[in-house]
């Protein structure tokens, strides 16, 4: 699958990854690392590890969504700014913002390779949730 960089970083938090863990081998290079920094710490993950922990994400969550708000292209290096949005197992009725991201990915032979991450846990007050609507 070739992909141009900003369009593989979209369509990789737009898709149904931790429903179909095949699906991360079509946007992120073998060697992928990601450094991210949590409200929990720092974590360093290498391609097995995102792709373990997608796993994990389908026994929580009905359904993940990312609401992009920013998608910026600066040759091979991609920003992206998102919230993610779930439906739980126990819920699934309910949509909830579970976390805030921002993401700048590296990219290398077309595929996500090297990605620094910071994420915060949702503050659903609608003027925090406006400020993360899409810029046109």
């Amino acid at each position: 699958m070739s992909l141009e960089a900003k369009e593989c970083v979209e369509k990789f938090y737009t898709s149904d990854f931790y429903k179909n863990p095949e699906t991360i081998k079509d946007y992120l290079h073998p060697d992928a690392q990601l450094f991210w920094n949590s409200s929990a710490g720092f974590h360093k993950l290498k391609y097995q590890e995102i792709c373990d922990m997608s796993k994990e994400l389908t026994r929580s969550f009905e359904s993940l969504r990312a609401d992009i708000s920013h998608l910026l292209d600066d040759n091979d290096t991609i920003t992206i700014r998102f919230t993610y949005h779930v439906r739980t197992i126990e819920n699934p009725d309910e949509e909830l913002p579970m976390a805030h991201f921002i993401a700048i990915w590296e990219m290398r032979d077309g595929k996500m390779f090297k990605g620094h991450q910071i994420s915060q846990q949702a503050d659903d007050s609608p003027e925090n949730l406006d400020s993360f609507l899409p810029i046109n």
